[in-house]
């Protein structure tokens, strides 16, 4: 019987080829460095100190299925610009913005910016120029009602709520303040504004997960963490009981603009419609 909690280390690639835990971007902004004397754009592939990042991606996400059906679409990360450029610099030099609490530095994370481990989101593609952009162009946007279609916005490391490297006060206000100016963006009136997170601040749940056929997989579902749900069409004051997942996000999408499926979506999680009027 054990004494206390337990960490299990099972490496970056489990041995049916899934990544897991924190894995790096195959380009910058990446935890791994360049190479000395490589591309100062891309990780090192071979890197000395580090596990190797992971291999540029080619599988089909939500981003490929938006621009295929010719709807606007954006990735927006709070200190993506200057992560940028912390990234591309010489290997022998310190970060001071990528996983760096120090001073005013955003604490960016590299892992928690997905579409940049895509081959069509590589570096110099159109992919990446059209919809990978800093969270500065988030707030810009909003105030001059030009938001895409869809957006996707995380905010920068510090501000996250994630345990063991930032509070949870900062991240309410920030959710708060950016909540405020959503309201009032000349958008707003047909805006659907889907707040979530990975980990609730530590705060972990007393209730089981659903089990049975078509509930779940190897990846869950687990514990259960918020999700708010804003603007003009939400029901107002209402708590819904339907079981979701982070893939219930990827699910609205699809339905409302009529898109591709995509795999791995699990058959009985709901797409958060039952919470609009």
């Amino acid at each position: 019987m054990l004494d206390g909690p337990v960490q299990v280390f099972d490496g970056a690639v489990t041995p049916d080829g899934y990544v897991v835990n924190t894995s790096q971007p195959p380009y910058q902004p990446s935890g791994v460095a360049p190479a000395a004397g490589g591309n100062m754009d891309l990780a090192d592939a071979n890197p000395q100190k580090a596990a190797p990042p992971v291999p540029p991606q080619t599988a089909k996400t939500i981003g490929d299925t938006l621009s295929a059906a010719r709807i606007s679409w954006t990735w927006y990360a709070g200190g993506w610009n200057e992560a940028l450029a912390d990234g591309r610099r010489s290997p022998d030099a310190k970060r001071t913005v990528i996983y760096n609490r120090e001073g005013a530095s955003p604490n960016f994370q590299p892992h928690h910016q997905p579409f940049n481990y895509y081959a069509r989101f590589a570096p110099g593609t159109e992919g990446r120029a059209q919809h990978l952009k800093d969270g500065a162009d988030f707030v810009e946007a909003i105030d001059k009602g030009t938001l895409p279609q869809v957006s996707f916005y995380k905010p920068a490391g510090k501000l996250t709520q994630h345990p063991s490297y930032t509070d949870i006060q900062s991240g309410d206000i920030h959710i708060s303040q950016m909540l405020a100016k959503l309201e009032k963006s000349p958008q707003w009136p047909k805006m659907l504004v889907i707040v979530t997170y990975d980990e609730n601040g530590g705060y972990w749940d007393h209730v089981a997960p659903p089990r049975g056929a078509g509930w779940g997989d190897r990846w869950g579902p687990a514990t259960r963490v918020p999700t708010i749900i804003v603007g003009p069409t939400v029901k107002r004051g209402f708590i819904d009981s339907t079981s979701y997942d982070t893939t219930s996000i990827l699910k609205l999408i699809t339905k409302r603009f009529g898109l591709e499926p995509l795999p791995g979506v699990r058959a009985r999680t709901g797409d958060l419609t039952n919470s609009l009027q």
